[in-house]
């Protein structure tokens, strides 16, 4: 099977992956789509930088209070995020309910050191003190989504 451009030249159907392969896709990712409902019942939908804990099932994002999607989460706490795979037909969704944490409001705090616990190794603040007044500053919580539900799909072919 090959492609040319996005144009498949045979059609070997979506293959749905298993709940580890869209756990591991999950992982490897950093961005994802977080899906959240408006008071109309219309998704919001906004990208965004996120943590996986596979053994938690849970999928952290750092935001700010003042968010609207902080405000539809605390409103009605279902939610998804919707992460792309390495080609346009590969994708995996995370499900379930939302809880959004307090504010972070002393360097320190456990909220902040969640959100620092979230960063990778890599982007680790050489002054963690700054860092964390700079969270209480920026007002910042942790969504934390709850997954009951993982799923995706990929579809494989040959490139020429």
């Amino acid at each position: 099977m090959a492609a040319v451009g996005l144009i498949m030249t045979q059609n070997p159907g979506p293959r749905p992956l298993s709940d580890d392969a869209a756990s591991a896709l999950l992982a490897a990712q950093q961005f994802g789509t977080l899906a959240t409902v408006k008071r109309s019942g219309h998704p919001h939908l906004t990208t965004m930088v996120y943590g996986w804990d596979p053994d938690a099932r849970i999928v952290r994002f750092s935001t700010t209070a003042d968010r609207v999607k902080v405000t539809h989460l605390r409103r009605e706490p279902r939610a998804a995020v919707h992460v792309q795979g390495g080609d346009p037909w590969s994708f995996a969704v995370a499900e379930g309910e939302a809880e959004v944490s307090e504010v972070t409001t002393a360097p320190g705090d456990a909220v902040g050191r969640e959100l620092l616990g979230m960063l990778p190794e890599a982007a680790k603040p050489e002054d963690e003190d700054a860092f964390l007044a700079q969270l209480v500053a920026e007002r910042r919580v942790v969504i934390r989504l709850k997954v009951d539900r993982l799923y995706g799909t990929a579809l494989d072919f040959d490139t020429p």
